[in-house]
């Protein structure tokens, strides 16, 4: 099983929340559902263009590989190290949201400001426990090399949206 395409995805769900917190805060109007979904689209967007990155390293990796059946063992085995702590990141993140959407207005906030705010700043330990788990997954230095490449690609997504669409904004 290749865990590539789990971590494309969660990635680009990654991207597109990261949109919208480039975004966040930075417009007053009560009604603006259409302004939310155009920034998580350009996180996606940006998103998507970032992952090209780990993709090609990889993909670089395995065309340069003296033995490309050892090396692909070695970043598939990397890959699922490298997306079990995000999985459980993930998993949190989307209770929190959860509890936001279905709570009262009150305890969705409380939600959000107590679960999402510190989560978002935990997400370079999150990158990196998930780097970790790539080594010691058995993965080895392209693993690391990869999910390292990664991880600069989906923590760069939100400061380059707000730095392209929404720097205006204090």
């Amino acid at each position: 099983m290749t865990p590539a395409i789990l971590l494309v995805l969660l990635g680009l769900v990654d991207a597109a929340f990261s949109g919208f917190r480039a975004y966040a805060g930075s417009d007053a109007r009560i009604r603006k559902q259409r302004a939310t979904a155009r920034a998580a689209l350009r996180g996606l967007t940006v998103g998507a263009v970032l992952l090209l990155a780990p993709t090609l390293t990889a993909v670089l990796l395995l065309l340069t590989a003296q033995d490309p059946a050892r090396t692909y063992d070695a970043l598939t085995a990397g890959g699922i190290g490298f997306l079990l702590p995000l999985t459980a990141y993930a998993v949190v993140v989307l209770l929190l949201l959860a509890a936001y959407f279905a709570l009262p207005f009150r305890a969705g906030t409380l939600a959000v400001v107590i679960g999402l705010g510190p989560l978002t700043l935990l997400r370079p330990l999150a990158v990196a426990a998930a780097c970790l788990g790539a080594v010691l997954n058995g993965g080895g230095g392209y693993a690391l090399l990869v999910g390292v490449t990664a991880g600069a690609a989906v923590l760069c997504v939100e400061p380059a949206v707000h730095q392209r669409w929404y720097r205006h904004v204090r």
